[in-house]
């Protein structure tokens, strides 16, 4: 498993990173304002890193490319239960849903759509308690009817959600 730092950037953001076998050391600077820089340098260097600003939609589609199908894979299974329509949504620091508990979120327990998994990292946590606190870098998994998933993530103030009928 990776080891990855945390950072609190008073007045920026939060760094984000963590050292590769190959000794690069790989940033993800998150500011306040949305945007994110990709910081990549030899760790243990002083050589100037490289590093590249990306815009909130640019960010997901590099989320996406990296890991995106790692997290589609965990909840194919969810998604194998035909007539069962399911959405999920990604958390990231700073989110109104960051660090509360899913049964404090009137949103996601108004009996029409039950959050039925987190996927954290690389393990999914099925049918989650209601004490269960979610955390950025989350991926919400919901099951219900389709818009009302929807309505949920953003009544609980969410960004809006990908959906598979």
């Amino acid at each position: 498993m990776v080891d990855v730092r945390r950072v609190d950037l008073p007045g920026i953001g939060v760094l984000h990173s963590f050292v590769t076998t190959d000794a690069l050391e790989i940033g993800v600077v998150t500011h306040r304002a949305g945007t994110r820089d990709l910081v990549v340098r030899q760790a243990d260097s002083e050589a100037p890193a490289v590093t590249a600003r990306l815009e909130g939609d640019e960010a997901h589609q590099l989320a996406e490319l990296l890991g995106g199908t790692r997290i589609i894979e965990s909840i194919a299974e969810l998604d194998a239960m035909p007539g069962v329509p399911i959405g999920w949504v990604a958390i990231d620091a700073g989110d109104p849903l960051d660090g509360h508990a899913i049964g404090s979120v009137d949103a996601l327990v108004d009996g029409e759509v039950q959050v039925v998994a987190v996927v954290r990292g690389d393990h999914v946590h099925a049918s989650p308690a209601p004490d269960f606190r979610i955390e950025a870098g989350d991926m919400l998994v919901a099951a219900g009817p389709p818009d009302r998933i929807a309505h949920a993530f953003r009544a609980a103030g969410a960004q809006t959600p990908r959906s598979e009928a």
